[in-house]
């Protein structure tokens, strides 16, 4: 990790473009912090749980005993080509498992590494880099879109295979007019600079009611000048750039094909793939993949807005309203739910992190990765003591023992209060 640490802050600037203080907090710090968790801890995530039972099945000793689940296929993004590599790998290794490492081809520098340094302090017979197909695998982890996972998820099948696959999808951000627009303004824009919004866990739209805005935008244009002083975040060396060239032809086409109105932003350099962050009002609710307002009447409206779509891996509501909370919490469905900030649910290593229907399934971070890649293998030992409970199963089977079994299995159902 320490090798690592180093080196990745150098290859990354030069594969995808990102400021080296963006690869320090979310390639490099989170790994060494959840490496070092995982050291910490592994012994006792690993450690058979005997289970509490009724008295009558204590003598039967029932354990969940933590085995790996086998070989891992990890197959990482090219917008977090380290994190979302040396993160699974981590789980891998705490649980167990042999591992097949499928680095970005975005980020050839940093996959020219991982070839390198693997062998140097793991076992090349149990973990191996690969930049082509792969044979079977008993495990696979996906990081990526939901075009890339169903395929994987349909090869996969065919060997039942299963699959962790985290997506991303359209995250919404509710505003409550009651908030601190100007706080929710910097972190809702934080969010989608980061990275420059190459992230799965970006904000990609804002629901908001229509009386606020204008006074919202302006809030955003407010943090786009602070956070980049230089005039244009084409200028600036906090600003990420876009991965590819056919990324950012892509992005250029969805923001020159949008109805709505360019509020700022929206200039481009593709001599080195510069995008500038843009905010789009009045968006058509057929339109959802630039960042964007849509105004709607009520939370009841933004709810209603947010149901009708698939779910997204995060959602974002900006209240301190216990009421609204609950109701957002109660009536939505998400990977996530983060109140009042943007990205930070990602730094509790003690947290789940997964999506749900279009944004992915199963879990990872921490524990959750070690979970991912571990088989919960149930045991009993019955000993021979426990045979005279066992004497109304035998045949042959008689009306006497059928009423002694019932009534031996017999539960109460509770009345109605």
């Amino acid at each position: 990790m320490t090798q690592l640490k180093h080196t990745a802050m150098e290859d990354l600037p030069k594969d995808v473009g990102k400021p080296r203080l963006e690869v320090a907090a979310s390639e490099v710090g989170a790994n060494v912090r959840r490496a070092v968790m995982n050291a910490n801890l592994v012994a006792t995530w690993a450690k058979p749980e005997l289970i509490e039972v009724p008295d009558w099945q204590k003598s039967w000793r029932p354990t969940i005993n933590k085995t790996p689940k086998g070989t891992v296929l990890i197959i990482a993004p090219w917008n977090y080509p380290a994190g979302l590599l040396i993160g699974p790998l981590i789980g891998a290794i705490a649980a167990g498992c042999c591992a097949v490492l499928k680095p970005s081809e975005y980020a050839p520098h940093w996959a020219n590494l991982v070839v390198d340094l693997l062998p140097r302090y793991l076992d090349a017979s149990a973990y191996r880099v690969v930049n082509g197909a792969v044979q079977e695998t008993t495990k696979d982890h996906i990081e990526g879109n939901s075009r890339v996972a169903r395929i994987v998820a349909s090869a996969a099948a065919k060997h039942l295979t299963p699959c962790t696959l985290e997506l991303g999808g359209k995250s919404p951000a509710i505003i409550d007019p009651a908030c601190d627009l100007n706080l929710a303004a910097r972190r809702i824009f934080y969010g989608k600079c980061l990275n420059a919004g190459q992230i799965c866990v970006s904000p990609d739209y804002v629901l908001i009611p229509e009386q606020i805005q204008d006074e919202f935008a302006s809030a955003l244009r407010a943090q786009y000048d602070s956070f980049y002083p230089e005039g244009s975040a084409l200028e600036s060396n906090s600003m990420a750039r876009i991965v590819s060239g056919v990324h950012f032809a892509r992005l250029r086409a969805l923001l020159n094909s949008t109805k709505g109105d360019i509020f700022f932003g929206g200039k481009t350099r593709e001599e080195d793939l510069r995008f500038e962050p843009t905010v789009v009002k009045n968006v058509p609710g057929d339109i959802w993949t630039d960042p964007s307002h849509r105004h709607c009447s009520s939370i009841e409206e933004a709810i209603q807005f947010v149901n009708s779509r698939p779910y997204p891996l995060v959602l974002y509501a900006f209240t301190n309203n216990p009421e609204l909370q609950k109701q957002i919490i109660d009536r939505t469905m998400s990977g996530t739910l983060a109140f009042n900030d943007t990205i930070q649910q990602l730094s509790v290593s003690e947290l789940p992190f997964g999506g749900v229907g279009e944004s992915g399934y199963g879990y990872q971070i921490g524990r959750y990765t070690f979970d991912t890649f571990t088989h919960m293998r149930s045991t009993v030992d019955i000993p021979a003591c426990a045979e005279a409970g066992f004497k109304l199963r035998y045949p042959p089977y008689t009306d006497e023992n059928l009423q002694a079994m019932k009534a031996a299995v017999d539960t109460d159902i509770p009345a109605d209060d």
